[in-house]
């Protein structure tokens, strides 16, 4: 749910997102709003956000992708204005300041956490691949501590689609843990290479994300017909991908 003023078929965000809503809400297991492209909208970024997110089903979690990580005071008010204030049902942070930066989303028993483990953008290898003493990686300990983490069964990890090896790799570290999968689409992530990477034994533990691939599908006035089509695609493939996985095994 990122929209950009400059694919968008017209200018009305709230309109566009519920559009997209109606168009989906069948076909998807989760909505994940970048907060970055509402913010940039300036002092009414978020409710044009939440004006967008109305015609979501209740029964249907939004996730923020808002990435926060700050020494434990700071967090626990951005914990506060994403879960208390704005009611998201989980949000994505960042880990880099340690288990205090965290610990305040953690404490929302009933909301998910996704800890920014393994990047999808090009650069990611600069640290999160970074050896460390014991021979492992940066994203490796990430992951580590992520399942150290999940006292209430409400941590996740971001993991991008870019790099299945490392995928696979935390799949193997942190076996029941949700995985949050981006990068599949307009970054050029593998569908399947990511598919049989993040599934659990059960063929299922994963949320692949698709931005830009759905939204912008189309354009005119046929933009949201466009993205349920691509959007009922995107989830045939990774249907038949996980059955056939999971027939192998």
């Amino acid at each position: 749910m990122d929209p950009d003023p400059e694919l968008m078929p017209h200018p009305h965000i709230p309109s566009f997102l519920q559009e997209i809503v109606d168009a989906t809400k069948d076909l998807v297991c989760a909505y994940k709003p970048n907060l970055a492209f509402f913010e940039a909208l300036g002092a009414g970024g978020m409710q044009t956000l939440l004006e967008g997110l109305r015609s979501v089903p209740a029964h249907i979690p939004v996730i923020a992708d808002a990435k926060r990580g700050d020494i434990g005071n700071t967090a626990r008010f951005y914990a506060k204005a994403l879960f208390q204030h704005y009611k998201f049902d989980a949000a994505t942070v960042n880990p880099y300041g340690g288990r205090d930066a965290v610990q305040p989303f953690l404490d929302y028993a009933d909301r998910g956490v996704f800890v920014w483990c393994r990047s999808s953008n090009p650069g990611a290898a600069d640290l999160q691949d970074l050896r460390l003493d014991d021979g492992g990686c940066v994203y490796e300990a990430v992951a580590r501590r992520a399942r150290e983490w999940n006292e209430h069964g409400n941590v996740g990890l971001v993991m991008g689609a870019t790099w299945p090896e490392q995928l696979e790799r935390v799949r193997e570290i942190c076996p029941d843990l949700p995985l949050l999968v981006p990068g599949v689409g307009s970054q050029q992530g593998e569908l399947e290479a990511a598919v049989q990477s993040a599934m659990d034994e059960r063929g299922e533990g994963f949320l692949i994300n698709v931005s830009r691939g759905v939204l912008y599908a189309g354009s005119g006035d046929g933009y949201a017909a466009a993205a349920r089509k691509a959007a009922q695609k995107l989830r045939g493939r990774i249907n038949l991908m996980r059955e056939a996985v999971l027939a192998r095994r």
